[in-house]
């Protein structure tokens, strides 16, 4: 197989998977707003969809820790072949498909360095990944960044209430956070694009240097930046439902006070890690934040075992997508039959997945079907009065 064609057939994949990023990540700014009634699904997801591409314009830090970071291209380091990022994209992608499949909110960026590490290690060897930007730029954002999320979202919603007491009891007393939730989402949804766009910007770059079209080390070239700005803003558009129902009613009711302090963490965390080149991952910040709100409301419950399954989901991630991306590393390794061959599974899968997805389909219309009490959220939470005991003999 032509090389020119590998080159463009792994560029195509990686839209591919900025396409799966911007529908698996929707819920992140907009599941909230959605819960509580603040928008329409269809002008939330559009909005949503502008944002990412605007947010896509204004940084490459985390699209640099990807091509010239996490793995070494060149330069003193270890070539790494388009084929091996074709079979790292393979595993990011089918394991993208599955979480989505069943609604659970998992890490689209660690699907994609996963599957990155798995075919850079089966291709090139365990010194082709530096483990030092791993740790420094992944693994310790990816365990601290939902705690601190979940933290400053707890902290706010606490706030919310008690600077707004005295609408307790009050149907809509603070409908009026409804208004504020279109901001913190629109935030949310920027801070979005700035950093989950640029993992495929940085794959895409990655892949121009292992085939010497760019200079090791070179930033991301304008037309791969409005490429993936694009593919990331039509995702999104596209809704991922299925995961927007999970983050909007399956952890915990959200009320609009509690929306607007769980997006306004999320925003914050994302933005300063995108400025400090962290590719972490915004799902799971966002569901921090939303468990860090329903803690926060008194009187609300959060459902820990839809928390224990994204959990699960969080630390199946990147070791599972590392063994995809190593076995479609390990068939592509057999040359232009192996690349068919992934290829071939690959578009089966896909197939396959949203042929099932067919079956139980999520759409706008009933992502939220059953649930009118989240509809109905700018009624605060009825606070119960207790009424005194009577004293033993005193007169009824």
């Amino acid at each position: 197989m032509d090389f020119t064609l590998i080159v463009v057939l792994v560029i195509v994949l990686a839209l591919f998977f900025d396409f799966t990023n911007g529908f698996h990540d929707t819920a992140n700014a907009m599941a909230t707003p959605i819960a509580t009634g603040a928008m329409r699904p269809k002008i939330a997801v559009a909005l949503a969809a502008v944002l990412n591409l605007v947010g896509a314009f204004l940084s490459t830090e985390v699209a640099k820790t990807i091509s010239n970071g996490l793995i070494k291209e060149g330069g003193g380091g270890v070539q790494i072949t388009p084929t091996m990022i074709l079979a790292g994209l393979v595993g990011a992608i089918i394991w993208n498909l599955v979480t989505w499949l069943f609604g659970l909110p998992s890490s689209s960026s660690h699907a994609l360095f996963g599957g990155l590490i798995g075919a850079a290690i089966v291709g090139a060897g365990f010194a082709s990944v530096d483990y030092l930007v791993l740790l420094d730029k992944v693994i310790f954002p990816a365990l601290l960044s939902p705690v601190i999320a979940g933290f400053v979202a707890f902290c706010s919603t606490r706030l919310a209430y008690a600077i707004t007491r005295r609408y307790d009891r009050l149907p809509d007393g603070r409908a009026g956070f409804r208004f504020a939730q279109i901001f913190s989402s629109s935030l949310v949804a920027l801070a979005h694009g700035t950093n989950d766009a640029q993992k495929t910007m940085g794959v895409i770059t990655l892949v121009l240097i292992s085939a010497g079209a760019l200079a090791p080390g070179s930033n991301p070239p304008v037309l791969v930046i409005t490429a993936c700005a694009l593919a990331i803003a039509v995702g999104t558009y596209t809704g991922g439902w299925r995961i927007i129902r999970t983050l909007g009613k399956g952890l915990t009711d959200v009320k609009p006070a509690q929306g607007f302090a769980a997006e306004t963490s999320t925003a914050a965390t994302i933005l300063a890690s995108s400025h400090l080149g962290f590719a972490l991952s915004t799902t799971q910040v966002a569901s921090g934040s939303v468990i860090g709100s329903g803690l926060g409301r008194r009187g609300s419950s959060v459902r820990w075992g839809t928390a224990g399954r994204i959990g699960l989901g969080w630390l199946m991630t990147l070791p599972a997508s590392a063994v995809v991306g190593a076995m479609a590393a390990f068939i592509g390794l057999l040359g232009v039959v192996g690349v068919v061959i992934d290829l071939v599974v690959a578009v089966g899968v896909i197939v396959l997945i949203f042929a099932i997805s067919k079956r139980n389909q999520v759409s706008a219309r009933n992502a939220f079907q059953g649930v009118n009490e989240v509809a109905e959220s700018g009624r605060v939470v009825k606070i119960r009065k207790v009424k005194p005991k009577k004293a033993r003999g005193q007169a009824a």
